[in-house]
């Protein structure tokens, strides 16, 4: 199969992950340009730059993530003056079909700063020109085919600077089988780590497929965080027929902002949820009617109601700081907090307090009630 047979038709898979990714990209960027505004010290450009762009269309005329970055920021005069798009195929079909599809999108002569399209394998000279340079705040898209190319030094190049974010979309059927080969070993310990690949390799002896996608997913997570302090967000693609796991798409920051923001992106893109727990996964199985009892009787919601009992046991804190504190790593968007923080105040479990001395207003919890935990029986 040629690289160029994905443009054939969009799946809604495709769709789903260009969405999300638009989406991020809108409310980063005006995030930033705001930043940008009361500093005008920082540089007054943002950028973004995805190194595995396509034709710019599926043959059945859908817009592809890049023409729908570009679409977005020509409707809007600050990034209209501010947006520096730089794409790359190393299709040279594809790198050019690009270039002639961005040329006849309406409005494209408004943008300030022409969008560039290169022809480059991308590779160890790519990485090190973005590791030499002070990049301007950048959103990151990387979307391979398989594994070549997709390093853990290639993402790092770019989230090394302020602004900065990385999204990736992470072949797992290609790399799980790539695992084991050698003939695709240096792809494999670019993108896990020369002694984290080997640590793998051992703990998927012997794994059913559940247990060696946790894994896998769980060691690149892990791998990323290895180089700083950052915030790590899988979301999971199944198959046609929801059996096996496709892909996954990996948002990737220093701040927590990014996370909370993707989170609540993915969240509403997610096909299902127990107890308004999202499940951070694209399934069509979960488009059908739900047959079976095993999915109503999982409660994560009582999960979390023990977990923040025990967590901050005899603490005081905002209900801001509960959920900043404990939602990374975790399935809980915020209104899980709150509901959860209303369920607990409601049955007398926890203290609960405005900052004027009020109690909190019926059915709602606000970002500012400061939360009193009883100490928990060891």
């Amino acid at each position: 199969m040629s690289d160029n047979s994905f443009f054939d038709e969009q799946k809604e898979q495709s769709l789903v992950k260009s969405t999300i990714v638009a989406k991020y990209f809108d409310i980063w960027a005006k995030i930033i340009i705001s930043t940008q505004k009361r500093n005008p010290q920082h540089s007054q450009k943002i950028a973004y730059i995805d190194l595995f762009a396509g034709p710019g269309r599926y043959t059945d005329g859908t817009q592809s993530t890049p023409l729908k970055i570009l679409t977005n920021a020509i409707n809007k005069k600050d990034l209209r003056e501010r947006l520096v798009a730089i794409f790359n195929d190393k299709d040279e079909k594809n790198s050019n079909e690009l270039e002639n599809t961005i040329a006849e999108i309406p409005g494209i002569e408004t943008l300030k700063n022409k969008p560039v399209v290169h022809n480059q394998e991308v590779g160890e000279e790519i990485v090190k020109m973005f590791e030499s340079m002070n990049l301007i705040p950048t959103l990151f898209f990387v979307d391979p085919w398989g594994y070549k190319g997709l390093s853990l030094r290639l993402v790092n190049s770019v989230l090394k600077d302020w602004g900065c974010d990385a999204i990736f979309f992470f072949n797992y059927n290609r790399i799980n089988m790539g695992i084991d080969n050698e003939t695709v070993k240096e792809h494999i310990q670019a993108l896990f780590g020369d002694n984290q690949t080997i640590a793998l390799k051992n703990k998927l002896k012997g794994k059913n497929p559940h247990h060696r996608e946790l894994f896998i997913i769980e060691e690149l997570c892990q791998a990323l965080k290895t180089y700083g302090s950052r915030y790590v967000l899988p979301f999971r693609f199944k198959d046609d027929k929801g059996k096996r796991t496709s892909h996954h798409l990996i948002f990737v920051s220093k701040h927590f902002r990014g996370y909370e923001i993707m989170k609540d992106i993915m969240a509403r893109e997610s096909t299902s949820d127990t107890q308004g727990v999202p499940s951070f996964e694209y399934n069509p199985a979960d488009l059908l009617p739900q047959l079976t009892l095993l999915f109503q009787l999982s409660r994560p919601l009582d999960d979390l109601k023990v977990s923040l009992l025990d967590t901050f046991s005899s603490r005081k804190l905002t209900m801001y700081e509960i959920y900043e504190q404990h939602n990374v790593d975790t399935p809980y968007i915020k209104k899980n907090y709150k509901d959860v923080l209303r369920e607990l105040y409601d049955d007398g479990s926890i203290e609960a307090i405005s900052s004027k001395g009020k109690t909190p207003r019926k059915d709602t919890f606000s970002d500012e009630i400061i939360v009193t935990f009883p100490k928990q029986e060891e």
